[in-house]
């Protein structure tokens, strides 16, 4: 990779997803702003200690690691308070302005997802603005002890700014408990930390790769974009940063002056609530008649095997999956890279091994999406010469992703525990990348020739006996299989609250503090 990023002046958690550089817990604090001149003096003495991308290590232009990280965004409410100029204000993204509850028929957060269900801290009241979100703040740590070390840190500092800022609290923890921050960790299993969530599936596959991602995370095949030839390259910068080229050779409509949004991004929080129990049900009800039993089934809901990830178009069955599991346990880190992140759905054009609403087809379906049908029933021809790489429509939808579970699951025959996923995912336009992926291939199946048939996993699946939810697990149209049909699917996942948050430079962090921000 030639190009050449400024890693002192892009925050850490935006090139870094920490749960993977030992980072097992993490908490995030919500803040209110109450006086403009000493929000900006609490600004400041944040930034000091906003930990940025530079690589870590003994050498050259490398540095310690840190015990605990910091990191901070902005929501549109929070730059507005902050005294940005309006005609900087006037250059973010209408659906930002707006905020996520305002997009919820966008984002399909209905029913058991409604703003009404969503944490007492996401309600806010607009006409005080004293319990709107203004400003978010990560801290990732080590140890517990340590997350605990900078949390007082942040507490201290919100102290002596007790006038500009304070913490909100309305996070809902266990028993319902409202708590002043939301605490995530990854899933232990005898004592041991994994890369589990709770529905059991090994997480956190294939983020992408872009120009100038560090020399720590390299290897882009199945991670970043296919080319005509069939290797791989890194995606285009501006997919992800503001003030870089992305994939259409332009540069991201973004706000001014240039020094203000370069480096940056967008950043979507969400709290999603996993329905272990209804999950569980539902598995083992259909796990009993489907071919294959129980384990292939929860492959095909997501794409991968529970157990260590691997996609179901390299194992697409029990004695496939022993031969991948062997070579996999054969491998060092970037050979198991490869072998997880590497592939297509050139040759599973049917669905017949992984599903048209299965997790990982409909978060990133690579190439398939420039297939067009075939004379035969289940054949397809690629759109030949129609794009300049392959994957060339879903490199515009691809979204970098951050976060870690929450809670713990104590009883599995219940849903109403505190136990779910946060997730947190960065892109350059909220609109093209996140809210598209979530309204056009989460909750509708049209681009997958599947109709109104939502994703198995994510979907906002309906309770109502008259539209049931569905999905259909296809098979080889040249064999004498029948289509297996999920039936009355139930709502497995449930928003519990969220924002659109913006993320800016070390650069920007400091003109915002002194309040310097010049458009003109």
């Amino acid at each position: 990779m030639t190009k050449q990023l400024d890693l002192t002046d892009i925050q850490g958690n935006v090139i870094r997803a920490y749960g993977r550089f030992g980072y097992p817990v993490a908490r995030y604090v919500f803040l209110n702003i109450r006086e403009s001149q000493i929000a900006r003096d609490f600004v400041g003495a944040v930034t000091k200690r906003v930990t940025s991308s530079v690589e870590w290590g003994d050498g050259p232009g490398q540095i310690k690691q840190p015990n605990w990280t910091v990191n901070i965004a902005f929501a549109y409410q929070g730059l507005k308070e902050l005294d940005l100029p309006r005609s900087s204000l006037i250059g973010f993204s209408h659906e930002f302005v707006a905020g996520m509850k305002d997009r919820r028929d966008i984002l399909g957060d209905d029913g058991p997802s409604s703003p009404e269900n969503w944490d007492p801290i996401w309600v806010g009241n607009r006409k005080t603005r004293e319990q709107d979100v203004h400003i978010f703040i990560s801290l990732n740590a080590r140890l517990p002890t340590l997350l605990e070390e900078s949390y007082a840190w942040l507490k201290a500092l919100v102290a002596e700014h007790k006038d500009g800022v304070v913490i909100l609290g309305g996070n809902r923890g266990d028993d319902g408990v409202l708590l002043d921050y939301q605490d995530v960790n990854v899933v232990m299993e005898d004592g041991k930390p994994t890369s589990k969530e709770h529905f059991g599936y090994t997480d956190g596959i294939s983020d992408p790769v872009f120009e100038g991602t560090p020399s720590y995370d390299l290897n882009v095949e199945g991670r970043g974009k296919q080319m005509e030839d069939g290797s791989w390259a890194p995606l285009a910068t501006g997919e992800f940063l503001l003030g870089h080229i992305d994939e259409a050779h332009e540069y991201p409509p973004a706000p001014q002056p240039v020094l203000l949004s370069r480096n940056g991004t967008y950043m979507v929080y969400r709290k999603l609530h996993e329905n272990v129990a209804t999950f569980d049900a539902y598995l083992d009800e259909h796990g009993k008649k489907y071919p294959g039993g129980k384990e292939l089934l929860a492959a095909k809901f997501v794409g991968r095997w529970r157990d260590n990830g691997a996609p179901l178009v390299k194992a697409p069955d029990a004695e496939s999956k022993a031969k991948f599991d062997m070579a996999l346990m054969g491998s060092d880190k970037d050979g198991k890279d490869k072998l997880l992140c590497a592939f297509t759905y050139d040759d599973d054009m049917s669905g017949a091994k992984c599903p048209f609403s299965s997790h990982i087809r409909r978060i990133n379906p690579r190439a398939s999406l420039e297939m067009i049908k075939g004379p035969k029933p289940g054949s397809m021809i690629f759109n030949e010469g129609a794009f300049d790489t392959p994957g060339a429509l879903v490199n515009r939808r691809r979204l970098l992703r951050r976060g870690l579970p929450y809670g713990q699951v104590k009883d599995r025959t219940r849903d109403d525990g505190n136990h779910g996923i946060i997730i947190m995912m960065l892109n350059a336009d909220i609109n093209r990348q996140f809210e598209f992926v979530q309204q056009q291939w989460i909750n509708y199946g049209n681009d997958f020739q599947a109709g109104s048939d939502k994703e198995i996993l994510l979907g906002n699946h309906s309770a109502d006996e008259k539209f049931p939810s569905k999905a259909v697990l296809q098979v080889d149209p040249n064999s004498d299989q029948t289509p297996y049909f999920l039936s009355k699917i139930p709502r497995l996942v449930e928003t519990r609250g969220g924002e659109y948050f913006f993320i800016p430079s070390l650069t920007a962090l400091r003109m915002i503090a002194m309040g310097v921000v010049d458009p003109t």
